[in-house]
C-alpha cells in the first residue's frame, strides 16, 4: 500500500502559510540532489542558521555593521548540497560579487517547493526553483500546497538548463522499465519538494500506484539504495548529478528510461516536461544513452525587490557567463526567457530588452 494519502493531506493543509513554513524545513530539492535542506549555510555563515561575528544573527545591526551594508547583503536560497543548485548558486554569488556591491549569502535549502515560501516571506531575496513549480505558485493551482492559494509577489529573473528527471536503481533490483516499478518502494524525493511533485505525476501518468513511497534526499536515498532498503529513486537536476556519480562509482547502476509511449503520456499530462537525454558515459558504467524528460531550473525573486537590484544581479550573472563551469551549455542570455512560466520582474526585463 501507499502512503500517498498521507502527503496529500500534509500537502493539502500547507496552504500560502505552509508554503512559507517550508522555508524552515529540511528537504531534497528539485534540483538533482541534497543532503541539505537542514538550514546548512555555505562557509562564512553561520551552519545552524545564525549569523557570523559580525553580522546580527537576530537581523539587527550590529556595531560594525552600517545600514549600507545591510541593504546591499541579499539572501540567495539555493538546494541540497548534493545536486546542482548549490554549487551553480555558489558560482552566482561569485560574480556577483565580483561585478556588483552585493554579497550574495546562499543557503542549502530543500529547494523549490521550500524556496518559493522564503520568497513569499521575504526570507531569500532570489532562489532556484523548478519553472512547473513557479507556475503552480503563482497561480495557485496544480499541486496540494498551492491550491487556491496563488504566491502572489514570485516573479520571474531567468530560466537556466534542463532539470533531468532521473530514475535511478540498481542492478540485482531487475527493474529495468517504468512497469518494473509497481510493487516497489520508492523514493520520490523530499516531502514537499519539487521532486516529490514530478515523481509523482510520472508514476500516475503511467499507470503506476501500488509502491510505498520514501522521502528523503537523494544522497539519503543513495544510501537507501545501497542498504536495499529501496528500490528505485526519482533525482530531479542538471546532469551530472553528484550524488549519483558518487552512487555509480561503488555501485552497478541502473537509470530506467522514460521512452517511447511513457514519454508520450507523461507529457500529455503536462506540459512543462520536455524530452531530453542523459548522455552515454555520463555516469559510470552507464554506457549508452538514456531517453527521460526535463523540466526547467530558473532564478526567480519576488515582487518587493527593487528593480535596480534585480537588473544588478542579472546583468552580473549573464554578462559573466564565461565564469561559470556549471551548465554553461546551456546557460545564455539569448535562453534565458525559455520556458519561462510566470512574470518578469521588472528588472530583469530592463536587462533582458535592452
Amino acid at each position: 500500500m501507499t502512503n500517498n494519502s498521507t502527503r496529500r493531506r500534509f500537502l493539502k493543509t500547507a496552504g500560502v502559510a505552509g508554503v512559507a513554513a517550508l522555508a524552515g524545513c529540511g528537504g531534497d530539492g528539485g534540483d538533482g540532489g541534497s543532503d541539505g535542506g537542514d538550514g546548512e549555510m555555505t562557509e562564512g555563515d553561520g551552519g545552524d542558521g545564525e549569523m557570523t561575528e559580525g553580522d546580527g544573527g537576530d537581523g539587527e545591526m550590529t556595531e560594525t555593521e552600517t545600514e549600507a551594508e545591510v541593504d546591499t547583503r541579499l539572501s540567495w536560497h539555493a538546494g541540497g548540497t548534493g545536486g546542482t543548485y548549490f554549487p551553480l548558486s555558489n558560482e552566482f554569488k561569485t560574480v556577483v560579487e565580483e561585478n556588483t556591491d552585493f554579497t550574495l549569502n546562499v543557503q542549502s535549502t530543500g529547494a523549490s517547493v521550500e524556496n518559493v515560501g522564503s520568497l513569499a516571506s521575504g526570507d531569500a531575496d532570489f532562489a532556484l526553483i523548478q519553472n512547473d513549480i513557479a507556475y503552480f505558485a503563482k497561480n495557485g493551482t496544480g499541486i496540494d500546497a498551492f491550491q487556491d492559494n496563488a504566491i502572489e509577489n514570485l516573479r520571474g529573473v531567468a530560466t537556466l538548463y534542463p532539470e533531468t528527471i532521473t530514475v535511478v536503481t540498481l542492478a540485482d533490483t531487475g527493474i529495468t522499465q517504468l512497469s518494473d516499478l509497481s510493487g516497489a518502494t520508492i523514493n520520490t524525493g523530499d516531502l514537499g519538494s519539487g521532486t516529490q511533485v514530478n515523481a509523482n505525476q510520472i508514476l500516475e501518468s503511467v499507470g503506476i500506484s501500488d509502491f510505498t513511497e520514501q522521502n528523503a534526499s537523494f544522497s539519503q536515498a543513495a544510501d537507501q539504495l545501497r542498504n536495499g532498503d529501496i528500490d528505485a529513486a526519482f533525482v530531479v537536476g542538471g546532469w551530472p548529478v553528484g550524488a549519483i556519480e558518487d552512487l555509480a562509482n561503488t555501485n552497478d547502476l541502473v537509470i530506467v528510461p522514460i521512452q517511447g509511449d511513457n514519454r508520450e503520456a507523461v507529457k500529455d499530462a503536462a506540459s512543462w516536461f520536455a524530452d531530453d537525454t542523459i548522455p552515454a558515459g555520463t555516469y559510470t558504467g552507464v554506457d549508452e544513452a538514456i531517453e527521460t524528460v526535463a523540466v526547467q531550473a530558473m532564478i526567480a525573486t519576488n515582487a518587493e525587490q527593487p528593480e535596480e537590484t534585480v537588473e544588478s544581479v542579472t546583468a552580473a550573472i549573464f554578462d559573466n557567463v564565461d565564469d561559470l563551469s556549471i551548465k554553461t551549455d546551456f546557460i545564455s542570455a539569448d535562453s534565458a526567457q525559455d520556458g519561462m512560466s510566470i512574470e518578469l520582474h521588472p528588472g530583469a526585463a530592463s536587462y533582458f530588452d535592452a
